[in-house]
């Protein structure tokens, strides 16, 4: 990893989320919590150039993911997104932190995983 030095604002991210940004920002093209059509609805990450996005589930700290609102509201984000032309990966903070998640993105991003 090029960029091994973590940011006090990068510490506070949830574990998945810090582990795939330590992975994503060396591919470049990448930024961390996008908004894409209202500013209070963000995605974790984004390549705006290639129209991906990629959400960590069981991360960001204001969102409950797992609770019912919580499942309606990422079905609705997700989906709007969608319909905007973008592609969305989802995984969980394992997947993450292992790297299955970022052999996804690479795949999603033309490479081989």
């Amino acid at each position: 990893m090029k960029n091994a030095i973590i940011t006090p604002e990068e510490a506070r991210l949830p574990p998945g989320e810090l582990a795939l940004w330590c992975q994503l920002r060396d591919l470049g093209g990448w930024e961390r919590q996008y908004p894409l059509s209202n500013k209070r609805i963000k995605f974790d990450f984004a390549h705006p150039t290639l129209k991906l996005l990629v959400e960590v589930d069981g991360g960001s700290g204001g969102q409950a993911h797992g609770t019912p609102w919580g499942r309606e509201h990422d079905y609705r984000k997700r989906n709007d997104a969608v319909c905007r032309g973008w592609r969305v990966l989802i995984g969980s903070t394992k997947q993450a932190e292992n790297g299955e998640l970022l052999m996804y993105v690479r795949r999603a991003m033309g490479g081989v995983g």
